[in-house]
C-alpha cells in the first residue's frame, strides 16, 4: 500500500520512532516526525493544528516515560505522558479520520505465569510504569477502540540509541566480566522486525491489543551471554539473581508475550531473537557503532 500519510510521534529521536520512521519512508509513506521544536505534545491546541495540517491516515504514538525506576518518585510525570498523552490524542483522534497505533509494554503484567502472556490474559502491572501504561492503553481504546491498535513489545534492542546490547557490549570493552540478572525472562525484541510488524498492522483494516515482539525468551544474562558471543568478546557473564542487583521498581519474573494474535492478522510470524540479534550486532554494532567506539 503506498500513498498513505502518518505522524509519528517520537520518531525524530526514539529509539523505535526513529527506525519506525524509516521503516515506513521505505514502503512508501509520507512521514511527519516531530521533534520537540515541531511540536508540544503537552499542549492539545497544537497537536490538533498539526493533524490538521499534516492530514494523516495514521498517527504512531512511540513517545512514553520509560525510566521505569524514576517514575516511582515521579509517579504524576510518568501518568502525564503515559495516560495523559493516549488520552488527548484518543479525544483529538474520535473527530479525525485518522487511525492510531500506540506502542504498550510487557510491564503491564505481573510476571507470575509460567506460559507466554496471550492478548486475553489479565493484566496486573507492579510498577508505576506499567501502570500508567495500562492506564494509556484503556484511555485509547475508550475514545476509540474502533481504530486503535495496541502494540505491547519488550526489551528493546535496535540501531541509532543506546539499549541494553549496546550498554553491554560497550561495558565488556571495559571490562573482563559482568554481573547480569538470570531471573527475569522476557521477549527480546529487534526495533527492525517491531517496525516491520507496526507497518504491517498499519496496513490491515484491524484494530485491538496484539504483542509484537521476536520469536523465544531469555533472560537478561542470557542475553547478554549471546551478544558477547556473537561480537566475540572475551568478557565473562556472571548470572546473579535479582536480589543482588536490587531496582526501587518491581519487575516482572516472566513477561515473554505470545505473539499469536498477530500471526493470524498478518500471516507472518516473528522471526527468532537471536537471529535478530545478529542482524543487530553485525549490521548495526560491528559495522558501525562498536568500530567508532561508545556514543
Amino acid at each position: 500500500m503506498s500513498g498513505n500519510t502518518a505522524i509519528v510521534l517520537g520518531g525524530k529521536t526514539g529509539l523505535l520512532g526513529r527506525t519506525l520512521t524509516a521503516t515506513l519512508r521505505t514502503a512508501g509513506w509520507t512521514v511527519h516526525a516531530p521533534g520537540r521544536d515541531d511540536l508540544d505534545i503537552s499542549d492539545a491546541d497544537a497537536i490538533a493544528a498539526y493533524l490538521d495540517a499534516c492530514e494523516p491516515s495514521m498517527l504512531f504514538n512511540t513517545v512514553a516515560y520509560t525510566q521505569v525506576d524514576k517514575a516511582e518518585d515521579e509517579p504524576d510525570e510518568a501518568r502525564r505522558l503515559n495516560r495523559g498523552l493516549p488520552a488527548m490524542l484518543g479525544r483529538l483522534l474520535k473527530t479525525r479520520p485518522v487511525r492510531c497505533l500506540h506502542i504498550s509494554t510487557d510491564f503491564v503484567f505481573n510476571g507470575r505465569q509460567g506460559t507466554p502472556y496471550t492478548v486475553d490474559d489479565t493484566p496486573d502491572p507492579q510498577s508505576v510504569y506499567g501502570k500508567t501504561k495500562l492506564e494509556g492503553e484503556k484511555a485509547l481504546q475508550d475514545a476509540i477502540g474502533d481504530k486503535t491498535v495496541i502494540a505491547r513489545t519488550a526489551w528493546l534492542f535496535g540501531p541509532g540509541k543506546r539499549n541494553f546490547v549496546h550498554t553491554i557490549l560497550n561495558l565488556c570493552r571495559e571490562r573482563s566480566s559482568l554481573n547480569i540478572v538470570h531471573d527475569q525472562v522476557g521477549s527480546p525484541t529487534y526495533t527492525v522486525d517491531l517496525a516491520a510488524m507496526c507497518l504491517a498492522l498499519a496496513e490491515c483494516d484491524t484494530n485491538g491489543l496484539f504483542h509484537l515482539v521476536n520469536n523465544g525468551q531469555a533472560s537478561w544474562c542470557e542475553l547478554a551471554a549471546e551478544a558477547t558471543t556473537l561480537a566475540e568478546m572475551a568478557c565473562v557473564i556472571h548470572a546473579i539473581p535479582s536480589s543482588e542487583y536490587p531496582q526501587k521498581a518491581k519487575r516482572p519474573a516472566y513477561s515473554v508475550l505470545d505473539t499469536s494474535r498477530y500471526t493470524q492478522v498478518a500471516g507472518t510470524s516473528p522471526r527468532p531473537w537471536q537471529q535478530a540479534l545478529r542482524d543487530y550486532i553485525f549490521h548495526d554494532l560491528w559495522e558501525t557503532e562498536l568500530i567508532a567506539g561508545a556514543r
